[in-house]
């Protein structure tokens, strides 16, 4: 067993209740910056007006963002895919926090940088530590699928 699967596996028989309740907050939240990054999409097209030979890359960085936080956090709220939405994330928030005072305010939705090096620590955390007791990943493992036999009706 490698250091990944043991620090893996330490992370999922040890995981108190509470810490679920933490990752679903940091979800939702993610989930709510995903919305606001729509909803200050002004910055975005003032990126763009700015240098236009970087429209193309500014529209997939923007995509990329709202995919990211909207879906990775939903799946982070659930438990679902923990792990992979928190890597999904992760380069967001690096951004985030290396990027916070650029000129052209791609990353004001993030206005504090405590809070952009808080949401980085709960995600490199819930990356180690992975989605918990009360998850989605959880309770398919507990009950996987039982393989259905295969009936064929003719007609």
């Amino acid at each position: 067993m490698n250091m990944l699967q043991r620090v893996e596996h330490w992370g999922d028989t040890h995981s108190p209740n509470w810490l679920s309740a933490v990752r679903i907050l940091l979800g939702v939240f993610l989930m709510g910056m995903g919305v606001l990054f729509v909803m200050e999409r002004d910055s975005l097209i003032s990126m763009i007006n700015q240098k236009p030979a970087l429209a193309t890359l500014s529209i997939l960085l923007g995509h990329y963002i709202v995919f990211a936080h909207t879906v990775g956090g939903l799946f982070i709220a659930m438990g679902l895919l923990t792990r992979v939405s928190v890597l999904v994330n992760i380069p967001i928030l690096l951004g985030a926090v290396f990027l916070i005072h650029s000129p052209s305010g791609l990353f004001t939705v993030y206005p504090f940088m405590a809070l952009s090096i808080l949401v980085l620590f709960l995600l490199i955390f819930f990356l180690i530590e992975g989605s918990g007791r009360i998850s989605v990943d959880e309770y398919m493992r507990r009950h996987p699928e039982k393989p259905r036999s295969r009936k064929y009706v003719d007609f």
